[in-house]
């Protein structure tokens, strides 16, 4: 852990200038208390550096929550190994890729039967917290269980025994950007009508007491639920395929489903904050967490050790070395190629800013992380599902 000032710590030993020019501007904010910690994964994001955790006393940074609310990782052990699945694995590929959409703006044609209870959950949800859905995005209910693009995945891995996980990683698609992106710009306004000027316009921030705040914390709450239940409905549809492909049902060992892009109220160093982690995990002592490594590397099932520095944190990836732009016109398709050799996945050009060199080393973001969790399960992924 490096200490940069007394409001700014970070335990990410490869770390761009800008990522942390960012982090510290944050961190000058006057409601952060004790301090901002910075994850091994940290790179530099809108408003506030992705691998974020910073605690705030009666205010929240709509743009340091992120506009994919609620997106996090969710695995399932099988009781299978690899030699129970075969050789060619490209029929299960594509037997999950038809059960589940994938890319930007790919929804559902119907609500599934699995897919029902979770959405009446939700529109109950919604009534509770006085606020329409569709009022946001009119079929909210057909995204319930789809991916989407970017570094969205579903896996199939194995663990250190061969034992066979299942594992992906979505938020809360179009309804929680929608509702992120609407908040972000009432903080904005509220900034214009105090006028109050900020070092950034995305440290944009809400009161704690006034309506704007109460509304935000609402919706932000049935954002995030939508997440876990997206990502609940995915992987009950992923393990469906499974079912099938192996003419035997699956006996789930362990089932985790964690954030990493949220806040809640929590109490660290004697004070009730609200903890806003923005590309990082909850890791609190003996708590279950995942973090997946980059397309093609490993991905990892974790413990929290508890550390009360990082306020209870922990990197939830890898963390990019290269924005999408510079990805592409860095690397080629053929290293991509080479990089997926050995796991069965779609081969297309459309994946290269995906490609693990545009990404920190994950061993080195595990080394970093050896004092926030310890390592349960390595996973190597022999299965990769991902959206245009």
């Amino acid at each position: 852990m490096k200490k940069i000032n007394d409001r700014l710590l970070s335990w990410a030993s490869i770390l761009d200038e800008k990522a942390e020019n960012q982090a510290r501007t944050t961190a000058t904010m006057p409601f952060i208390y004790p301090h901002l910690a910075l994850m091994p994964d940290a790179h530099l994001g809108l408003g506030a550096t992705v691998g974020s955790v910073i605690p705030t006393l009666r205010a929240v940074i709509p743009a340091a929550v992120g506009v994919d609310i609620g997106c996090g990782m969710i695995a399932v052990r099988t009781q299978f190994t690899r030699s129970e699945l075969g050789d060619d694995l490209r029929e299960l590929r594509e037997q999950i890729e038809r059960a589940i959409p994938t890319s930007a703006g790919a929804y559902n044609r119907t609500i599934v039967a699995t897919a029902e209870p979770r959405i009446r959950e939700l529109e109950a949800l919604a009534k509770t917290a006085g606020f329409d859905p569709e009022a946001y995005v009119g079929n909210w209910r057909l995204q319930l269980g789809t991916l989407g693009s970017g570094n969205h995945f579903i896996e199939v891995s194995l663990d250190e025994t061969d034992a066979v996980w299942l594992f992906l990683h979505s938020g809360s698609r179009g309804v929680g950007n929608k509702i992120a992106q609407k908040h972000i710009k009432v903080a904005q306004a509220q900034m214009s009508k105090w006028w109050i000027t900020l070092p950034d316009p995305d440290l944009a921030y809400l009161v704690e007491g006034t309506p704007e705040f109460t509304r935000y914390i609402a919706e932000l709450n049935w954002a995030q639920h939508f997440a876990l239940l997206n990502r609940e409905e995915m992987m009950d549809r992923v393990i469906r395929q499974v079912n099938e492909w192996m003419g035997i049902a699956v006996v789930e060992q362990d089932r985790i489903n964690c954030h990493h892009n949220f806040t809640q109220k929590e109490t660290h160093f004697g004070k009730s904050v609200w903890l806003s982690r923005k590309g990082a995990i909850s890791a609190r002592k003996g708590q279950l967490g995942l973090i997946p490594g980059s397309m093609g590397t490993a991905s990892y099932v974790v413990e929290g050790l508890g550390n009360p520095v990082a306020l209870e944190s922990s990197p939830h990836g890898a963390g990019r070395n290269y924005s999408r732009s510079a990805a592409r016109k860095t690397f080629t398709h053929d290293q991509l190629r080479e990089a997926m050799v050995g796991i069965e996945y779609r081969d297309t050009e459309a994946f290269l800013d995906e490609i693990p060199a545009a990404y920190k080393p994950i061993d080195q973001v595990m080394a970093d992380a050896s004092d926030l969790v310890s390592i349960v399960h390595t996973l190597r992924q022999i299965v990769n599902v991902k959206g245009d």
